[in-house]
């Protein structure tokens, strides 16, 4: 759908050259799906899943470490690469 939109220039500049989205079209589309994951997250938690507060406290480990963990992880990379469609050269 075609649509005239007031955007800040910078704000979205500085979005498309983080994660590396390849048109303006792709990185409002991903804020926007990224919106909606969020609120669908928050009515999931604001649910309750469907478990009583002690019923989730008991399904975690008392002796997990999620910082560990965290930090045995390699970063993750988001967005598309430079090198994303192009032949490297040898």
């Amino acid at each position: 759908m075609k649509m005239t939109m007031h955007i800040d220039e910078g704000l979205l500049e500085r979005v498309i050259q983080t994660y590396g989205f390849a048109s303006k079209t792709e990185a409002v589309d991903a804020a926007l799906r990224e919106m909606d994951r969020r609120a669908r997250f928050r009515a999931v938690v604001a649910e309750g899943m469907g478990f009583a507060p002690e019923e989730l406290e008991a399904a975690v480990d008392p002796d997990y470490d999620v910082m560990r963990w965290r930090v045995a992880e390699p970063a993750a990379k988001y967005g598309k690469s430079k090198t994303d469609g192009r032949k490297r050269s040898r």
